[in-house]
């Protein structure tokens, strides 16, 4: 019989350590004896204690508790009195600007060690407001007797438990600073316990809670939501089930909306869709994307993971020949609603699933498109690469949430399909947060 192998054993004690680098994660890099250390919380050239959180085979991970030597002049005290425990933040303690110095570092570092390739030209960052600009979220809910209390928000960095947290800096002050009121709303309910989440979605001027219901509430639980609402002007939804089950307790709230006003288009949305978590971003980077695109009246354009129009109706509007195409059925049907609303008819939209994609769908086959624009999740969009790159299109932008599939992406389109990284550079969509939003800008000659 095997003998089972014992689990490295936790130093108890803290250590000494200086930091060498940061990894792409936002963690400091040190060494230990021979062995790799992510540290928490520590920035380059700084000497600080560490105590360990993990031991593994590869790497170790810890959190500095404290700054011995060399402080680093990146340093800032975090704004939250929550920064460390709660696990949403992982760059409060470095300045903003050395924050987006960090993201562009890691945008040049993925390029040049994952695709191989290299930008004729960086952009300037894009950014904005760097406290209270999330308005997209997702807080967990639990019931915690011995602590005599329901939590709300976000998990215990390094743990699955929530964070103890009264408030958050970086959601919009109108739920960041309403943690409390919502423990205390949730806890006054009979079915406090079997309230899983909130779900957070800001317009430009309706806000609203989606409660996660795990069984259905009673009268008087319905009540006090909608009395909550009254007080606050939240719009209050409930959820039994999957995101299509979402419904409002009251049916004349105006839609949730958002307007791209450099275009002169607005765009409707239910609280459980996609969208950017961060308005100010969102415009700059709109307006940046269709400046790199520069699309034409008359030309043809095509829009891949177009999402509920965020580019496209931008896009129509310039009077170019917009084809858009997104895998989820209902944020398709948004779009086509969000484009007869705004009237613009020089838009279609497509239901396809582009993770695999069909040779023979009627907006790929026999089509040729001038330009691309194309805005995949985190895995990136290699399966359609090879279908772009038959098309023919001489510009094409790129929108990404991981710079590790762009990069990738980007080696293809270079190396394998002929095309020239002309323009890149970061957008600061989730500050004090490791997460980099980039766009970039290929080029093919005829």
């Amino acid at each position: 019989m095997a003998r089972r192998r014992r689990r490295p054993r936790l130093p108890e004690e803290p250590v000494v350590a200086t930091i060498e680098s940061l990894s792409h994660e936002g963690r400091g890099i040190a060494r230990l004896e021979g062995k790799t250390v992510f540290v928490d919380n520590a920035l380059p050239g700084e000497t600080v204690r560490l105590r360990y959180r993990s031991v593994g085979k590869r790497f170790d991970a810890g959190i500095a508790e404290e700054v011995l030597e060399n402080p680093s002049p990146m340093r800032v005290a975090p704004a939250c009195a929550f920064y460390g425990l709660c696990g949403g933040c992982s760059l409060q303690h470095m300045a903003p600007d050395a924050q987006i110095r960090f993201k562009q570092q890691t945008l040049a570092e993925s390029f040049e060690h994952i695709g191989k390739v290299t930008p004729q030209e960086w952009l300037e960052p894009l950014t904005g407001p760097v406290w209270g600009y999330r308005q997209k979220a997702r807080l967990g809910v639990r019931n915690v007797p011995k602590k005599g209390r329901v939590l709300v928000g976000f998990r215990e960095k390094f743990s699955q438990y929530l964070a103890d947290m009264r408030s958050c800096e970086v959601l919009d002050p109108r739920v960041g600073h309403r943690l409390e009121a919502l423990s205390d709303l949730i806890g006054s309910l009979e079915a406090a316990s079997r309230i899983a989440q909130i779900e957070v979605a800001i317009g430009d001027e309706q806000a609203a809670l989606v409660f996660r219901n795990l069984d259905p509430l009673g009268e008087a639980d319905t009540a006090k939501l909608a009395a909550f609402g009254e007080q606050t002007g939240f719009q209050i939804w409930l959820q039994p089930g999957g995101p299509d089950t979402a419904r409002p307790l009251r049916g004349d709230w105006p839609p949730l909306e958002y307007a791209l006003p450099d275009f002169d288009v607005r765009l409707r949305f239910l609280p459980t869709d996609f969208t950017q978590v961060n308005s100010a971003i969102n415009r700059r980077m709109v307006r940046q994307a269709l400046d790199l695109l520069a699309p034409a009246a008359g030309e043809r354009i095509l829009e891949l993971f177009c999402g509920l129009g965020n580019f496209s109706l931008p896009l129509a509007r310039s009077g170019a020949e917009v084809t858009a195409v997104e895998g989820e059925a209902g944020l398709v049907q948004r779009a086509r609603d969000n484009a007869a609303s705004n009237a613009l008819d020089n838009v279609e939209f497509h239901v396809a699933n582009l993770m695999e994609p069909d040779p023979d769908a009627p907006w790929l086959r026999g089509r040729h498109y001038d330009k691309i624009l194309f805005d995949p999740p985190r895995s990136g969009a290699v399966e359609i690469l090879p279908f772009v790159a038959n098309i023919g299109a001489k510009r094409i932008v790129y929108v990404s949430c991981n710079p590790a599939t762009l990069a990738r992406d980007a080696g293809i389109l270079v190396h394998e399909h002929g095309y020239t990284l002309e323009k890149a550079g970061v957008m600061d969509m989730f500050p004090h947060t490791a997460h980099v939003e980039s766009i970039a800008l290929f080029m093919r000659d005829a």
